[in-house]
C-alpha cells in the first residue's frame, strides 16, 4: 500500500510539475505572431519576435500589440486593456506625454504587448520587447514567485517524519528491554516488534487522505470549481482572506447605464447587462416616457449616435462593439420598450467620428415624417462646450447652468460613475452635411448620463456569506479610486471608504504594508507588482490568502497565493496556469461554494486522522503493554495487520463521503499555523486509546479467566477492536455536534456500506475453516459475542458523554469571548 501510494504521488507530482513554464508559455502564446513596421521608409510586414528598440510599428483595429510602444500618432485610437490594468472599457490613446511615475492605466500614450486595439489607427515607436515589456516582466515574477505548499501537506510531512522517529525510538526500546532484561526469544521478540509497527504506523492513511481529497475534486467540480492541484483542496477550508479582482469576478465586466441626470430630475436605471430590459424609477417609482418626456430624448441620444450593435442569445446579450454603446443601446430599449431595435425607422446621413483630438461623436438622422436631428454624445467638458442651452423639465430650452452640469459630472464620478454627456439640435430636412460648425455653440443639452460595470448579484450574497464565515474579502483592481470604492460599496465590503492606491502602496515598506493591507478592504490602480506585494503582506500577518483573477496581470499573485482561483470563461491561458482552481462560470458566488467544500474535506480530513491515530495507538498500547508485562500478546501481529487492512479500506474510506455538518460555514477560519494534533485531538487519543486498551486487555482476561484456549481468547480481543472501531466510527462523524440523533444513526448509505463489510469480513475470518488457519482465530460463542457488542455499546457512551461536556462547557467561554 505505501509503494502504491508513494507511485501515485509520483505520476500527480510528475503531471503538475513546470506549471510556472506552461504560465510563461501561455503569455508568450498571446504576443502577436507579425507586425507592420516601417523600415527604410516604407512599409513591411515582420515576425513580431524581431522588433527591435527604434522600430516604428502601425496598428489598427483588431491589432495585437506586438511589444511596448509609444505613439508618435493616434487616430481615434482605443485599446483594450483589461488583462493588465483590470479596466472595464477600452482606453482613448492618444500622444499627449504623462508623468513618469503615472499608473499603469494613465499611461494614454503608450500601448502594451499582448493588449487589444479596439478601434482606430496609429503607430508607435518600439520602446520595450520580450522580457522588458510590462507582460514580460510578469513573466519574470512568475519566475520567481515560490509556490507555497498546503498546510496539510506541510504538517502531515511533519507529522509523518516525528512518527517514524518515534516509533524506531520505541521499537528499538522495547526490543532491546525484551532481548536484554526480559530475555525473550529474538525471534518471537522481532515479530512482536514489528506488530507494534504495523500497529503504530496508519499505513492507509496517506491512501484515504488521497481518497478524500478526490472525492473532494468531484464535489466541487458539481459547484463549478475545477481543482489543478489535489492538496490545494484543503487550504480553502483555512481560508480567513479573500483577495478579489473587480472587473469580470465581483462585476459582471459588462457595462450599463445606471443614471440619467436631466435639468430638474435624476433618474435611476435597473437592468441585467446588455438586455435592454429594465425599468427607468423616478423617486422610487417608475418613470414612463409620456410623463416624462426627457427620457425619449434620452434614449434617441443613446440609440441614434451609436455604432454598436446589440444580439440576443441563449446565454444573454451580446455586444458587438464598444461596450459603452452597447449599455446605451441598452438604455433605449429599456426606455422605448422597442429592444435592440430602437428608433429602426431613422437613417444616418453623415456622421462625425469619435476622435481624442475632440472627444466626441456627432450624427445626423432624418426619419421619413420631415425631421432630422444632430446627435451628440461625448466628454462632459466637450459637449457642454458645443452647446448654447438645456432642455428643461416642461420641454423648452434654458439657459445652460455649465457650473452645476460640471458639479452633477463630478457627484457621479465620485459614485464610481463613467459620464457621459448628451446633446441635441433639431436642423431642416435638407440639412444632409454635417460639419462641426452646425455644433458648436448651437447644441442643447439633454443631460448626463453614467455608466458602470454592474456588481454581479450573486457576488453581494457571497460576499455576506464569507463575511459571516469569518471571510474577509479584499478588492484588488487596476481601476480608478472611485469605481473600487463604488462597487465595494455595492457589494457590501466592511471597509469600503478605505481605498489604498498602487502609489501608496509602492510608497510603503513591507512592514508599513502589512499593516495597512490588513486594514483596508480596497485597493485600487495596482499593478501586478502591487498585487504580488499585497498577498505577501498578508500572508506575514499569518492569513491565508486566495485570490483570485482572470487577467494575465493577476498570474503572479495567482501563483503566490495559499489558493489562486481563476476564471474559466474570461481567464488568461496565464492565469488559469498559474492558479490551483478554475472556476467554470466565472461566478464569485462559487467561491464561496467552493470554500463550503474545502471546509467539509478538511472536516473530514480531520474525522480520517481523528478516527485512525487513536485506533492504532490504542493497538500499539496493547502490544507494548504485553510485552512490558511479560505475556502473551493479547492481538497477534497478523491479526492486526488484518484489523489495519480491512478497517481502513471500509471504515476509514467512508468518512471520506461524509456530508457538510450544519453550521459549516458560520465557524470561524482555523488558523493557518493550527497543528495537526491540536490539544483537543491529543486529549481524544489519549482517552480513546486507553478505553481501547482497557476494553481489549478487560475481553482477553475475561477469555483466560473463563478458561478458552489463547487462540479464542486473542480472537475475541481482536473482535473487541474490530466493534470498537465501528462505534468509534459513528461518534466521529459528528465531530461539532451531538452523535445521539437520528440523523446522525441513520448514517449514510456508505457508512452502512462500510460497517456491513467489515461486519461480513469479521464474521468470515472468526467462523470459517480456511481463514481460521491463516489467522490463528477460533469460533466465538453467541453470548461471548453478545458481551463484546455491550463493551462497545458502553464505550461509545462514555466518549458521547465526554463530547458533550466538553462542548457544554465551550459554550460560556465562546460567549464571554463575544461580549464587548
Amino acid at each position: 500500500m505505501i509503494l502504491a501510494v508513494v507511485i501515485v504521488n509520483a505520476v500527480i507530482g510528475y503531471v503538475q510539475e513546470g506549471r510556472a513554464e506552461q504560465a510563461m508559455a501561455a503569455i508568450r502564446g498571446m504576443l502577436a505572431p507579425r507586425s507592420a513596421v516601417v523600415r527604410d521608409g516604407r512599409r513591411q510586414s515582420v515576425d513580431a519576435a524581431d522588433l527591435v528598440p527604434g522600430d516604428i510599428v502601425l496598428v489598427e483595429a483588431g491589432d495585437r500589440v506586438p511589444a511596448d510602444l509609444r505613439l508618435i500618432e493616434a487616430r481615434g485610437l482605443k485599446a483594450e486593456e483589461a488583462i493588465l490594468t483590470g479596466e472595464s472599457v477600452p482606453v482613448d490613446k492618444g500622444t499627449a506625454p504623462v508623468a513618469a511615475e503615472a499608473a499603469l492605466g494613465d499611461r494614454t500614450p503608450m500601448l502594451f504587448s499582448g493588449t487589444l486595439v479596439a478601434a482606430g489607427t496609429g503607430r508607435g515607436v518600439v520602446a520595450a520587447t520580450g522580457i522588458h515589456t510590462q507582460i514580460g516582466r510578469i513573466s519574470g515574477m512568475l519566475a520567481g514567485v515560490e509556490t507555497l505548499t498546503t498546510p496539510l501537506v506541510a504538517q502531515m510531512d511533519r507529522f509523518a517524519r516525528w512518527l517514524t522517529v518515534f516509533i524506531l525510538i520505541v521499537a528499538v526500546s522495547l526490543l532491546a528491554y525484551g532481548y536484554f532484561v526480559g530475555h525473550l526469544p529474538f525471534s518471537d521478540l522481532f515479530m512482536a516488534v514489528v506488530g507494534l509497527s504495523v500497529a503504530a504506523i496508519p499505513e492507509g492513511l496517506p491512501a484515504v487522505l488521497t481518497i478524500t481529497l478526490a472525492v473532494g475534486v468531484q464535489a466541487m467540480a458539481r459547484r463549478n470549481a475545477i481543482v489543478r492541484r489535489l492538496p490545494a483542496i484543503e487550504t480553502l477550508g483555512s481560508v480567513s482572506v479573500i483577495c478579489s479582482d473587480k472587473t469580470g469576478t465581483l462585476t459582471r465586466n459588462e457595462m450599463m447605464a445606471a443614471t440619467l441626470a436631466a435639468a430638474e430630475h435624476l433618474y435611476s436605471v435597473a437592468g441585467n447587462g446588455y438586455a435592454p430590459e429594465g425599468a427607468v424609477r423616478y423617486r422610487e417609482a417608475d418613470a414612463h416616457p409620456d410623463e416624462h418626456a426627457v427620457l425619449m430624448e434620452f434614449a434617441r441620444a443613446a440609440g441614434l449616435c451609436n455604432d454598436a450593435v446589440l444580439h440576443g442569445a441563449q446565454d444573454g446579450w451580446r455586444v458587438e462593439g464598444d461596450p459603452m454603446e452597447g449599455a446605451l443601446l441598452a438604455l433605449a430599449g429599456k426606455i422605448t420598450g422597442a429592444g435592440a431595435e430602437s428608433f429602426c425607422q431613422w437613417t444616418r446621413t453623415d456622421a462625425i467620428p469619435f476622435d481624442a483630438a475632440h472627444r466626441y461623436m456627432a450624427t445626423l438622422n432624418h426619419d421619413h415624417e420631415g425631421n432630422a436631428c444632430i446627435h451628440v454624445k461625448g466628454a462632459p467638458e466637450a459637449v457642454l462646450a458645443l452647446c448654447s442651452g438645456q432642455r428643461a423639465a416642461a420641454g423648452g430650452t434654458d439657459p445652460l447652468d455649465a457650473e452645476r452640469w460640471l458639479r452633477s459630472v463630478e457627484e457621479l464620478a465620485a459614485e464610481g460613475q463613467r459620464v457621459l454627456a448628451v446633446a441635441v439640435r433639431t436642423v431642416p430636412q435638407d440639412h444632409t452635411i454635417l460639419n462641426t460648425v452646425d455644433l458648436e455653440g448651437q447644441l442643447t443639452l439633454i443631460g448626463l448620463i453614467g455608466l458602470i460595470d454592474p456588481p454581479r448579484a450573486e457576488a453581494i450574497d457571497a460576499v455576506a456569506e464569507c463575511h459571516g464565515a469569518g471571510i474577509r474579502v479584499k478588492m484588488i483592481t487596476g481601476d480608478h479610486a472611485a469605481t473600487a470604492r463604488a462597487i465595494a460599496r455595492m457589494i457590501g465590503l466592511q471597509n469600503h471608504d478605505r481605498v489604498l492606491t498602487g502609489a501608496e502602496v509602492e510608497a510603503m515598506d513591507d512592514t508599513a504594508l502589512a499593516a495597512a493591507a490588513a486594514e483596508t478592504d480596497v485597493f485600487a490602480r495596482t499593478s501586478p507588482a502591487h498585487k504580488l506585494r499585497l498577498v505577501n503582506a498578508l500572508q506575514s500577518r499569518g492569513m491565508t490568502v486566495a485570490m483570485t483573477g482572470d487577467g494575465v496581470n493577476d498570474a503572479p499573485a495567482l501563483k503566490r497565493a495559499d489558493a489562486g482561483i481563476a476564471m474559466g470563461r474570461k481567464g488568461s491561458e496565464a492565469a488559469k496556469e498559474a492558479a490551483e482552481f478554475v472556476l467554470a462560470d466565472d461566478n464569485f458566488a462559487s467561491i464561496a461554494a467552493a470554500v463550503r467544500e474545502g471546509r467539509t474535506v478538511y472536516d473530514n480530513i480531520k474525522k480520517v486522522i481523528s478516527w485512525t491515530l487513536p485506533t492504532n495507538a490504542g493497538e500499539a498500547l496493547t502490544i507494548v503493554v504485553a510485552l512490558f508485562a511479560g505475556m502473551a500478546l493479547p492481538i497477534t501481529a497478523v491479526q492486526i495487520l488484518w484489523v489495519n487492512l480491512i478497517t481502513a479500506i471500509t471504515l476509514g474510506l467512508a468518512l471520506a463521503f461524509e456530508p457538510s455538518e450544519p453550521g459549516t460555514m458560520r465557524r470561524p477560519p482555523r488558523p493557518r499555523d493550527e497543528p495537526l494534533l491540536t490539544g483537543e485531538l491529543v486529549w481524544h487519543i489519549v482517552l480513546v486509546s486507553s478505553l481501547f486498551l482497557t476494553a481489549v486487555f478487560g475481553m482477553f482476561f475475561y477469555a483466560t479467566d473463563r478458561g478458552y484456549p489463547i487462540e479464542l481468547a486473542q480472537t475475541m480481543a481482536m473482535n473487541q477492536l474490530v466493534v470498537l472501531e465501528m462505534f468509534h466510527l459513528f461518534f466521529i462523524r459528528n465531530i461539532h455536534g451531538a452523535s445521539l440523533t437520528w440523523a446522525a444513526a441513520r448514517g449514510t448509505r456508505i457508512v452502512w456500506a462500510c460497517v456491513l463489510t467489515v461486519i461480513a469480513a469479521q464474521f468470515a475470518l472468526t467462523y470459517l475453516p480456511p481463514m481460521q488457519a491463516v489467522f490463528g482465530t477460533r469460533p466465538v460463542p453467541l453470548l461471548d459475542g453478545v458481551l463484546i457488542v455491550a463493551v462497545g455499546v458502553v464505550f461509545f457512551a462514555l466518549i458521547e458523554t465526554e463530547k458533550q461536556m466538553r462542548l457544554a462547557f465551550r459554550r460560556p467561554l465562546a460567549a464571554r469571548g463575544s461580549r464587548p
